[in-house]
């Protein structure tokens, strides 16, 4: 017997940062859209804990417990009292290190995969506050569709999104490390006064009226000046999709990955072929959102 979940990417329409806590987090308003590019988690009985991996970039994802995954099955299987002897396989399509939750995707979905295959009747809430424990954008990839996430971004109230709204998202020749984005931020931040952050009401009334020339007048990325300074050759990048005709450009949370927010499916299609004769990006991929979270296929 095995279970298999399917998990989407998200890209944050809006992700205001606010100064570091005493914790070390951040406080953030943070717009998640989740977006149909996904990971799929499969959960089988096993003799111990083991973890693998095939697809792009398969190579750089952990196979240990330090793998979100795995400790989403331990942490579950803690709570349960379950022994958590299983093999989950991680079929990746979502970027790695892209700043598009890939991550976080699998740890929603390892949790709900185990949580299906030992029956543990877990309720939502429970396993919502796994996620929450296992990091900040784990709760969003369960939970799926449109959210503002507050806190340190796992605290999210559902959103009402008018229609479907066409991306195209541009892979990085390398990754980036959030901490290290974060920390930059503190740099470029050090002595000016951060304002609090929160959600624009203007995007949230783009999102809830499914209009794309809204929603790409409100879009914002704090972090994106800090992904800049690591990672200067993302310029290029975001140039090459806003001359192809992207109604916005930004770079998706932490980074590397870029995103485009395009017209219609049509459009989409011509800002990624345009960026893939460019030059400036590893690969190139079009989606759709939003779509649901975290689903037992």
């Amino acid at each position: 017997m095995s279970v298999t979940v399917r998990v989407p990417a998200k890209v944050n329409v809006q992700l205001a940062v606010g100064a570091a806590r005493p914790d070390g987090f951040h406080g953030l308003a943070n717009v998640f859209l989740a977006v149909g590019l996904y990971d799929e988690i499969t959960v089988t009985p096993a003799d111990e804990l083991r973890v693998t991996c095939a697809g792009p970039d398969a190579a750089q994802v952990p196979l240990d417990r330090t793998n979100l995954a795995a400790r989403a099955a331990l942490a579950l299987a803690a709570r349960r009292g379950v022994e958590p002897n299983v093999h989950l396989h991680i079929a990746k399509d979502i970027p790695v290190a892209g700043g598009m939750a890939g991550g976080s995707a699998d740890g929603a979905g390892a949790l709900l995969a185990c949580d299906t295959l030992w029956g543990t009747g877990a309720s939502r809430a429970e396993l919502l506050a796994i996620c929450a424990e296992l990091g900040s954008d784990v709760p969003f990839s369960l939970v799926g569709g449109a959210a503002l996430g507050v806190g340190r971004g796992e605290q999210l109230t559902g959103l009402d999104v008018g229609g479907a709204f066409h991306w195209v998202f541009a892979m990085a020749e390398r990754g980036l490390s959030t901490p290290a984005v974060f920390r930059e931020f503190d740099r470029l931040a050090e002595g000016r006064a951060i304002p609090e952050p929160v959600a624009s009401r203007d995007l949230l009334d783009a999102l809830a009226k499914g209009d794309a020339d809204a929603l790409a007048a409100a879009v914002t990325n704090d972090l994106q000046p800090a992904a800049l300074s690591l990672f200067p050759e993302l310029s290029a990048t975001l140039a090459a999709g806003r001359d192809a005709g992207a109604l916005a450009s930004l770079v998706s949370g932490s980074g590397p990955t870029t995103a485009f927010l395009a017209r219609d499916a049509g459009a989409a299609e011509e800002v990624a072929r345009a960026l893939r004769d460019s030059g400036t990006c590893r690969t190139v991929r079009t989606a759709r959102g939003p779509v649901p979270g975290a689903t037992v296929v």
